[in-house]
């Protein structure tokens, strides 16, 4: 009987072994700067280093200062706010973010850039909680930022944030972007009714109170706009005669002026000319 039973024992065993969760990856964040999180194997893949430089940021002086001094707080150990960066599209906030980090991270090798997806919120808390045990410090950055899911995002960040009863993580630096100061989704579902519609939008907007630090962004004017056209022209070689006039007819093209659309102006300018450019 047993040795009828044996076969199956193993066909059994080998079947729960299939459908376990596949063992973690132990964090190495040696060889790297920036590292992109894979809440499903838990895994940190290297990425390269951001190659744009702090200063060719133009129009974001304000900005740019605010930022730079809470992350070089928190990179010495201080006291420092997790910062949300907020304002309209293309405006260099997540440029910003990654410029300054490899600004800092040149004198401070332990200081690491783990970004994750939006749409993985509700894994923060578990991926703090991995952190929370390593020697680095990290800037964990979320790029546009909003709660499309509902509230249950909401909670997972606030939890992550708030850290339980452990506290937050000290060698940890959250930095969130969004088009939306309050994180709001473009739309509610109407059909859980009003007074639940109305306790999620309380949830998400409450997020934003966890944010020590707001940064926001403002539209880019023209004279700002050419200035950083120039600004990049200059840089790489591809100043020619009709330049303003032709960045300004590329951002009418494109509906209006920022940071981004002047760099695809760049970026367009380069291949004409037959010039390559270091990102």
């Amino acid at each position: 009987m047993d040795s009828d039973l044996k076969p199956v024992l193993e066909r059994i065993a080998a079947a729960l072994e299939r459908l376990a969760p596949p063992a973690r990856v132990p964090p190495a964040f040696e060889g790297a700067r920036l590292f992109r999180h894979d809440p499903v194997t838990h895994a940190f893949h290297p990425a390269p280093d951001y190659a744009l430089p702090l200063e060719a940021l133009v129009g974001v002086d304000r900005q740019k200062a605010r930022f730079l001094e809470n992350l070089q707080r928190f990179t010495a150990g201080l006291p420092a706010n997790h910062a949300l960066l907020w304002g309209v599209r293309g405006t260099g906030k997540s440029s910003l973010t990654k410029a300054a980090f490899m600004a800092v991270a040149g004198d401070s090798p332990d200081l690491k850039l783990v970004e994750v997806d939006r749409d993985e919120v509700t894994a923060l808390p578990a991926l703090f909680d991995t952190l929370r045990e390593r020697p680095e410090r990290f800037l964990v950055l979320c790029d546009d930022l909003s709660f499309e899911e509902g509230a249950a995002a909401a909670k997972a960040l606030k939890s992550a944030l708030e850290g339980g009863v452990s506290g937050p993580p000290a060698n940890v630096l959250f930095v969130a972007t969004s088009n939306r100061r309050h994180l709001m989704p473009r739309g509610h579902a109407e059909d859980r009714g009003l007074i639940a519609t109305a306790e999620d939008a309380e949830e998400e907007v409450s997020v934003s109170d966890r944010f020590g630090l707001w940064v926001g962004f403002p539209p880019m004017d023209q004279a700002t706009y050419l200035e950083a056209v120039t600004a990049y022209a200059r840089s790489h070689g591809l100043i020619v005669a009709d330049l303003e006039r032709r960045a300004l007819q590329w951002a009418q093209l494109r509906g209006g002026r920022s940071g981004r659309v002047a760099w695809q102006f760049i970026r367009d300018l380069a291949g004409e000319l037959g010039k390559t450019l270091p990102m």
